[in-house]
């Protein structure tokens, strides 16, 4: 079972019902998701499968705000997911102590809601920031 999204108005139902199946379609890819889920936990998922609700919603919620908070933060958090979620080596990549990446790894968490340490957090993170630069190739080209 997956939900949509709470709407004030019922002018606003089929926003969520549309979330809730293709949440329910995603679903597969996540077979350790909580039954029930909410369509929201499924964003990569969704996004992944051609929803560009959910591409969207991934790209404004934590793309554009890490963009916002400086090039650090999305340094920080791409070294760290392209190696292996170690902190010496993101650490020696950017030529900072790991208390830094630490702290930045921290700062990210707290802008987005997700972290970059957790499996699942780090999945999300990785889809946004991928969605987030073919958004911005696209618009350059």
């Amino acid at each position: 079972m997956v939900v949509g999204p709470p709407v004030a108005e019922l002018r606003g139902a089929g926003t969520s019902v549309a979330a809730a199946v293709n949440g329910l379609r995603a679903s597969v890819a996540w077979p350790d998701a909580p039954r029930p889920v909410l369509a929201e936990d499924l964003l990569p998922e969704r996004a992944l499968d051609g929803d560009r609700a959910a591409r969207k919603q991934l790209v404004e919620e934590i793309y554009e705000p890490l963009c916002k908070a400086g090039s650090p933060l999305l340094d920080t958090l791409s070294v760290y997911l392209e190696h292996a979620s170690s902190l010496e080596a993101t650490a020696r990549m950017l030529f900072v102590h790991p208390n830094t990446v630490r702290y930045r790894l921290s700062r990210i968490s707290e802008l987005t809601g997700h972290m970059p340490a957790d499996g699942r957090g780090s999945f999300i993170l990785r889809v946004a920031v991928t969605l987030g630069r073919l958004t911005e190739g696209a618009a350059q080209r």
